[in-house]
């Protein structure tokens, strides 16, 4: 393909703009949450190492995989796909792996607004005393009465995804760009703040310890299982959206070294919000291992039990309301510029009709809760369907795919153009671990959340 080729959406102006992009796509709620918690429960610095190696073996060669997909396409995933797929002169159906990621991440948007949702609402609840001097059990039955209220979880859900369409709506840089040049560097200045805080509570040495400390002897197969899945899932494969932000970026941009930087941002921030939120736990004397409740439930007894609790209360949930909007705007662009593309129509009107679909999806998740819990599919409620189709089933599979198109179909003269690493050697490591290691481990992560390992958990 010529080198002038662009994407009809319009490129990022540098490769800072594409890694705030793609960063932001990567963090999201479980950078907040879920890397803190998994650490804690799967032997602390030993697994942050194992989670480190799993990145750089199976997160990074792939991610440079999808981008360099997408720049070389310079088209929505599923365009991209069929334009790679002819080509290669390969089966007409690899076309389909295009549909996937933009399904999944439509499908994902439509429960991850909800859950954003809830962040938003708390922003409000804790600038208004809301946590203030609250039992665990009164905290717990705040989290409940919004779960119980289709009404209350409507009115946020429809307000993320307003937020959400009128950023995408403005284009890449003038919509996108913008966006993640003002939310990323505040999601940092926030985490930052909190890490600040973290370090008076008299428990900051013992969080640091919890988070960095090794020891070998809590690792298991399941640990390690768990590593190799979080290092593929955190930075957003397998959806379409760093293959379409790929196909915005410039030609003479290093996609090699970019990937690099996105994954190692995307796992500072990881280890950053353990740094502020376990220190906290710690000096309350909570519970570290409480999960999702970590967020709606745990840390906003500690919020309402310590000095100046409102203000780091609302700078938390603000933060999480950031790490979602940046993360929401990827999951939706691959089927915007889809539309766009497809159907010749201005990015408003495609982001009109997408939002409206995805809010109208979301209310399944929103009634999920409340008066639609006693409705379920295979044992599961609505929203519990969602989460397991897209995250044990689309997401993997996509991400494996990915793997084995860029590192087995793609002629090699096509991805070494693309990728120009300037070093032959460089493209060896690369080829071998996107096509063998990859897509193994991936696999073997696939198996697992299938419960096919149940004997390691």
């Amino acid at each position: 393909m010529a080198d002038t080729n662009k994407s009809i959406h319009g490129e990022w102006s540098s490769r800072f703009a594409f890694i705030l992009a793609a960063t932001g796509s990567a963090v999201g709620l479980g950078n907040i949450w879920k890397f803190p918690y998994i650490t804690g429960e799967n032997g602390g610095g030993a697994f942050v190492i194992v989670y480190l190696l799993c990145v750089a073996a199976i997160g990074i060669p792939i991610m440079i995989a999808e981008t360099m997909m997408g720049r070389r396409g310079r088209q929505s995933p599923i365009n991209t796909l069929q334009t790679l797929t002819e080509e290669a002169g390969a089966n007409k159906n690899w076309h389909y792996l295009g549909w996937l990621g933009v399904i999944a991440g439509f499908l994902i948007l439509s429960y991850y607004s909800v859950i954003a949702g809830w962040s938003m609402a708390y922003v409000i609840k804790a600038f208004t005393g809301s946590f203030s001097g609250e039992s665990a059990s009164q905290i717990s039955g705040l989290f409940a009465d919004l779960q119980a209220s289709p009404i209350q979880q409507a009115f946020w859900h429809t307000l993320f995804i307003i937020a959400t369409m009128a950023i995408v709506a403005r284009g890449v840089q003038g919509g996108l760009e913008k966006a993640v040049r003002f939310l990323m560097p505040s999601l940092f200045a926030i985490l930052m703040l909190l890490v600040a805080y973290a370090m008076t509570t008299g428990s900051y040495m013992q969080g640091i310890e919890f988070l960095f400390k090794p020891d070998f002897s809590e690792l298991t197969a399941a640990s390690v299982l768990t590593a190799m899945g979080h290092a593929f899932f955190t930075l957003s494969l397998g959806m379409g959206a760093i293959m379409v932000y790929g196909s915005y970026l410039p030609k003479d941009i290093s996609i090699g070294k970019t990937a690099i930087i996105i994954a190692g941002a995307d796992t500072l921030v990881a280890l950053l919000a353990g740094i502020a939120i376990f220190p906290i736990v710690f000096a309350n004397g909570l519970e570290v291992g409480s999960g999702p409740g970590l967020i709606f439930e745990t840390l906003p007894i500690a919020f309402g039990s310590m000095t100046g609790g409102w203000l780091f209360g609302v700078l938390f949930f603000i933060l999480l309301v950031f790490a979602a909007l940046s993360s929401a705007i990827s999951l939706i662009e691959p089927a915007v510029a889809w539309c766009v593309e497809h159907y010749g129509i201005e990015r408003k009107h495609a982001c009109i009709g997408m939002g409206f679909f995805t809010w109208l999806l979301g209310m399944g998740t929103v009634l999920s809760f409340n008066q639609w819990s006693d409705v379920t599919f295979f044992g599961a409620t609505f929203f519990e369907s969602l989460d397991y189709l897209t995250a044990n089933l689309m997401l993997p599979l996509g991400g494996l795919f990915i793997a084995l198109f860029a590192g087995r179909i793609m002629l090699p003269k096509d991805s070494k153009e693309e990728l120009n690493l300037g070093n032959d050697m460089l493209f060896t490591i690369w080829k071998f671990l996107v096509s063998y290691v990859a897509p193994a481990a991936v696999f073997i992560v696939f198996l697992n959340v299938l419960g096919v390992f149940g004997i390691f958990s």
